[in-house]
């Protein structure tokens, strides 16, 4: 069991394709309405990666994700699925890398102990975008457990194409 940070294989695919849409004013596709895009928290016993074709609900529509290994939380800070991100930074350009921004995203009240997360566009049957990967268990105890995103330009953007 592993998580390696890394933007999804099936995500470049689906950008090449138009299946996502980070943008309210996306002229290259026949509708002008943003995707809704979520990032859902994992243990250490998850298997993520390159390969993570799409977030993946617990089974028989229980609210125990253990089967995905996906985090549970006490108090009411965490529900299966994670929360929704708000795109901070609609995709730019600088002359050879294309990016884009998330909002810092947080969860409150909640006692969790994730070890990375999974952004996934829920507006198209869950497809995975990017594995994120704490580099270790992160814990909140009855407090806010926040991810904090990278400023979104040509060199740090947590989603970036560039050239070779």
């Amino acid at each position: 069991m592993a998580i390696s940070q890394a933007m999804c294989t099936s995500f470049k695919v689906d950008i090449l394709s138009g299946g996502h849409n980070f943008n309210t004013t996306n002229r290259a596709l026949s509708s002008n309405t943003q995707d809704t895009f979520k990032i859902a928290l994992y243990t250490s016993s998850a298997t993520l990666g390159d390969g993570t074709i799409q977030y993946t609900a617990p089974t028989s529509g229980s609210a125990d994700p253990t089967d995905t290994n996906e985090v549970t939380s006490t108090g009411t800070g965490y529900t299966t699925g994670g929360n929704t991100l708000i795109v901070g930074t609609i995709p730019q350009s600088t002359s050879t890398t294309a990016f884009l921004g998330f909002s810092n995203t947080s969860w409150s009240s909640a006692t969790i102990t994730a070890r990375g997360a999974l952004i996934y566009n829920s507006s198209n049957s869950n497809k995975s975008v990017a594995v994120l990967d704490f580099g270790g268990d992160k814990t909140s105890t009855s407090g806010t457990f926040t991810i904090n995103f990278p400023t979104a330009d040509a060199t740090s953007a947590i989603i970036r194409i560039t050239a070779p």
